[in-house]
């Protein structure tokens, strides 16, 4: 049985858009890397997440979070919003780029 391999192009070509912030362009702010962290200790914590749910990128920029990547279900992606929106206060600092994948 010959399967091919998944082919995450667009994905990839999205993620390098100037349009859309990268993980590399998260400066190295003190407290932007704070609350990544904290966002990301309560994202793992959550072990009903799935892995891809553990992964999901997480950019902060002057206070302000991208959370992109792939989850399994609209209630991950629910999830994540409502555990970064209780780290920085608020959903309407955060963007929202998280997809659920296709089954």
């Amino acid at each position: 049985m010959n399967q091919s391999q998944p082919d995450n192009t667009k994905i990839n070509q999205r993620d390098r858009s100037s349009e859309s912030p990268t993980a590399d362009q998260q400066k190295e702010n003190a407290s932007d890397r704070k609350v990544a962290q904290e966002i990301r200790r309560a994202i793992v914590k959550d072990k009903s997440l799935s892995t891809d749910a553990h992964n999901i990128k997480i950019i902060v920029q002057n206070g302000s979070v991208t959370l992109k990547g792939p989850v399994s279900s609209d209630d991950e992606k629910r999830t994540i919003e409502e555990k970064a929106a209780q780290v920085v206060g608020g959903s309407d600092k955060i963007t929202d780029q998280i997809e659920v994948a296709p089954k």
